[in-house]
């Protein structure tokens, strides 16, 4: 799921600023999210989803298809 994040974010060219505010936590702890050094939580995977416009399986890597 780490690679599936840091690629979406970067194909929308955000920072991982931007993307931690829009999750309301701090940069540090988004890096960490997707570097893989702490688990992701639901909510914010869901979020996530939403934002970026695709599936859950597909930001989670259980498929290859984005809908």
């Amino acid at each position: 799921m780490n690679l599936r994040i840091r690629d979406l974010r970067e194909d929308a060219d955000l920072t991982q600023t931007q993307v931690a505010q829009m999750l309301l936590c701090d940069q540090s702890l988004y890096s960490k999210y997707e570097r893989g050094e702490r688990e992701l939580p639901l909510g914010l995977a869901i979020k996530l989803a939403d934002f970026y416009h695709v599936s859950l399986d597909y930001l989670v890597g259980r498929s290859e298809s984005k809908q």
